[in-house]
């Protein structure tokens, strides 16, 4: 519910997430959204009364529910009607998801130290990761400095960075923090920072082959003995609510951090050229944009803006020779090394 009492949701946002992130074909892992409807006096007695009831020793969660109380006995009394409501009024809108994972420690998700809003934005771009990515470097040293400049300020920094963390798992992280702050831009998002999960998988090659498993626990499967297998944090992104509203905070670009990225994918960079020419001249995206996610014009336009500013810092920084288009974690993951692509600016 988007009240000054309620915490920011927006259920379209993990419609957007999902979808563009097929797009750009990312490494992270975006959960599957599915828009649904029931209708709002059915929804109002099976789910909102006990969300209700159930929410009262938590003030911000309860005040959602009241308000969405209210708004299922008379629509009215929200606005705009149609993020809740279908155009009749008689039914409740939203998107089921399968999310799993488990929340990162602040070797990702960052400290938090400084507060909510751009505090801990800036907060998380001092995880090792991060650094790592804004580092100048080659990317194999990219990855110890990042490694060795994250602060150890406090106990718990220290014990979250105190494992033995592989250049690998470092390489699939800068990836995914590439892609992670790239939607985050073009989708407004808000509340990003402590909201990052991931799921354990088991890496391992088989000649140049890679192979994975879902981890259960980290002693190493019967089946894996003798395949020197990984053990490796994939990043779920599951927690998609507070973006593709206008009034939402970018703290993305509030922070500037595309501007200080110096590592990035050369097929995302390439997707995002392709994404804003067909905004500009209303192609085959802009039309799918339009057409499937009942998004307002002034939604739709911050979406096209912000794909064009997103563009725009990145060209900016690729004709300064300063972006490596080196992140590709599967051929790190085969070799211990990539080699780093060149590529035009500005031909997609």
């Amino acid at each position: 519910m988007n009240t000054r009492q309620t915490s920011g949701t927006f259920s379209t946002a993990s419609l957007l997430y999902y979808h563009f992130s097929r797009y750009f074909n990312t490494v992270v892992k975006v959960p599957v959204a599915v828009w649904r409807s029931i209708d709002r006096k059915n929804h109002l007695q099976r789910v909102t009364k006990n969300g209700e009831l159930l929410s009262r020793k938590n003030h911000m969660l309860h005040a959602g529910w009241l308000t969405l109380q209210a708004a299922e006995k008379d629509p009215t009394t929200y606005h705009p009607e149609d993020e809740l409501f279908t155009a009749d009024a008689e039914a409740i809108h939203g998107v089921l998801l399968n999310s799993p994972g488990h929340r990162y420690s602040t070797t990702v998700n960052g400290s938090r130290a400084s507060g909510w809003g751009t505090g801990q934005n800036n907060d998380f771009q001092k995880t090792a990761p991060y650094l790592a990515l804004r580092s100048n470097k080659p990317l194999a040293d990219a990855v110890r400095q990042g490694l060795h400049a994250a602060p150890r300020s406090n106990r718990r920094l220290n014990h979250d960075l105190s494992s033995n963390l592989s250049a690998e798992q470092m390489v699939f992280w800068m990836t995914e923090l590439s892609e992670i702050t790239l939607l985050d831009f073009i989708f407004n998002q808000q509340d990003r920072i402590g909201n990052i999960d991931y799921i354990h998988y088991w890496y391992w090659l088989d000649g140049d082959q890679i192979h994975r498993i879902k981890a259960h626990g980290k002693k190493i499967p019967p089946q894996l003995k003798g395949k020197n297998p990984l053990l490796l944090k994939r990043t779920q992104l599951n927690d998609n609510d507070a973006g593709g509203r206008v009034e939402y905070i970018n703290y993305t670009r509030k922070t500037k951090m595309l501007e200080k990225q110096r590592h990035y994918r050369a097929a995302t960079y390439r997707r995002l050229l392709t994404l804003h020419q067909d905004f500009t001249v209303q192609g085959k995206l802009y039309q799918y944009l339009c057409d499937t996610f009942a998004l307002s014009k002034k939604q739709r336009h911050t979406i096209i803006k912000n794909t064009a500013q997103a563009t725009a810092i990145l060209q900016k920084t690729c004709h300064e020779g300063k972006l490596r288009f080196d992140l590709e974690p599967d051929e790190f993951f085969r070799s211990g090394h990539v080699v780093q692509q060149k590529i035009d600016c500005d031909q997609p």
